[in-house]
């Protein structure tokens, strides 16, 4: 893994990066989402070490704003993140026509070659996060700026190095780890490290992000990490780890912040009005400006959106749900309609879904869903819709398993109560739809909390790595391909290997 020579170098051009700061396209000051815009032809890129030495506190800032628009940038939300991180489960599938972009079968039946682009990319979208996290990290202690601010700065910069790690290692298990920006040769070329020591970085990114991150900001910073963010992806991390008193700790601590709740009402949750609602611990922030294709860089939607719409597509079709996920649900439950898009039917925001083309699926991704004359305004359909990566929802659960892998089982019917009171509260029979999980046997209680993570984050990239962390993975995945002592981790991207020559070791089984 040359890092000079790849998308995630830690070098730069100073005239490029100087020219994107006199552009001044990330206000501080903007109430909309465009402080995270950033120029695509710098992705991966801030700063050289001559930048730095002069670099004052706004130009910090502009390079805490480029950090967060890389987020939303294609491999960190479309094609490779689906990818790796959705089609594995039995929720998705490729979607879309037999023969566009078959290479994302490889992913749905485990058959995934390691020469595989999307591979390559979901590697890369994360280093790029990590360099410019790194870059924030040791250079702006230097900057001649206001303390505090400072001190927030290098606390949002750990939080998106945690929040990139966890992708990571969950994704290819031992990987190297980069703390700080290369400085010679040999650095630039890191071996791996074993998944524990990378856990462990993560946890203390977390520790030291929520011990000065602000519990919520003004306007014309919303979408930023909080001490929230940090608490309730430290709580994800330790459950990864099976670390249940600290899932408790921490998803207590969110609790006790005061600053969440649900949303009233589960599909209105992921429309574009409620992005950053009391209920979002953590966005990725995404906009639509017209004329401004820096910021309408987003194609979270338009890989999802549907195909079948006319006259202008909202979409390309991929990452469509299962009938298995369908069939999960509940009767009556109304989150089936807040996260499939069902063929023949009208949304609640009141677009007839067309019947699919030949070939075409007759099932959607609804929680990527932008109403179809909105989408369709952009040639990166969707681009403003944001993509909720943690909900209060999950931290709820959270709280609810760890309650009971504790032995507190009583006391864990009422966060995952809590959850399942909204889907009830908009359920056609309430009474007999979606009755009260009274039960206290644990592992029936176990069984419970697993089905309602299924169905509360569907669709979110989350039930593919829930069911490995779980144990379940050969039951549930085996029918797919899945297989025991391999495909607990993708295979660490062939490029990667050729690049690093050979320091970079594949997993086992590929």
């Amino acid at each position: 893994m040359l890092l000079k020579n790849r998308s995630i170098s830690v070098s730069s051009s100073l005239k490029g990066l100087t020219l994107y700061i006199m552009a001044g396209c990330m206000l501080l000051t903007s109430c909309s989402k465009n402080w995270t815009s950033q120029k695509d032809s710098l992705l991966g890129q801030i700063g050289g070490t001559d930048f730095w030495k002069t670099a004052t506190g706004a130009e910090a800032g502009r390079a805490v704003n480029a950090m967060y628009g890389n987020l939303r940038t294609w491999n960190n939300t479309a094609f490779a993140a689906i990818c790796i991180e959705s089609i594995g489960s039995d929720d998705a599938v490729k979607g879309s026509v037999a023969n566009d972009a078959a290479f994302i079968n490889q992913y749905d039946n485990f058959t995934v070659d390691p020469a595989e682009g999307q591979l390559d990319g979901f590697w890369t979208g994360q280093y790029q996060n990590i360099n410019f996290s790194n870059q924030i990290l040791d250079h702006v202690p230097n900057v001649n700026m206001d303390g505090a601010l400072k001190a927030r700065y290098l606390a949002e910069a750990k939080f998106i190095r945690a929040y990139s790690y966890f992708r990571l290692v969950r994704a290819f298990g031992n990987i190297p780890l980069v703390l700080h920006v290369p400085d010679s040769l040999t650095a630039q070329n890191p071996p791996q490290v074993t998944a524990d020591k990378v856990w462990a970085a993560i946890e203390q990114d977390l520790t030291d992000a929520a011990a000065v991150l602000p519990v919520s900001y003004g306007p014309s910073d919303i979408g930023r990490a909080t001490k929230g963010a940090a608490l309730s992806l430290h709580a994800k991390v330790a459950m990864y780890l099976k670390k249940w008193p600290d899932v408790l700790n921490y998803t207590n601590q969110v609790l006790a912040l005061g600053v969440y709740d649900l949303f009233p009402d589960y599909y209105q949750e992921f429309r574009y009005a409620n992005e950053n609602s009391i209920e979002s611990v953590f966005e990725i922030q995404c906009d639509y400006i017209p004329g401004n294709t820096d910021i309408n860089s987003s194609q979270y939607s338009q890989v999802q959106g549907n195909r079948d719409v006319t006259p202008k597509s909202a979409g390309w079709g991929f990452n469509v749900p299962t009938q298995s996920l369908v069939d999960s649900f509940e009767t009556g439950d109304p989150r089936l309609t807040g996260t499939v898009m069902l063929a023949g039917t009208t949304t609640p925001s009141g677009d007839a879904v067309p019947m699919p083309a030949a070939g075409a699926p007759d099932k959607y991704n609804m929680k990527s869903y932008v109403p179809f004359a909105i989408a369709t305004l952009s040639d990166n359909q969707g681009c403003g819709q944001n993509v909720r990566v943690i909900r209060f929802a999950d931290v709820l659960l959270m709280n609810a398993e760890a309650l009971n892998e504790t032995g507190s089982s009583a006391a864990a019917l009422i966060p995952l109560e809590r959850v399942r009171a909204r889907a009830r509260a908009k359920s056609t029979n309430p009474a007999t739809n979606l009755p009260a999980v009274t039960t206290t046997d644990q592992a029936a209680l176990r069984g419970a909390i697993y089905h309602e993570r299924r169905v509360e984050l569907a669709m979110e990239n989350d039930r593919y790595f829930d069911v490995i962390r779980q144990g379940r993975a050969a039951a549930v995945f085996g029918p797919l391909g899945w297989k025991a002592g391999k495909n607990e981790v993708w295979p660490i991207p062939q490029a990667e290997i050729d690049n690093s020559g050979g320091v970079l070791k594949q997993n086992t089984g590929y």
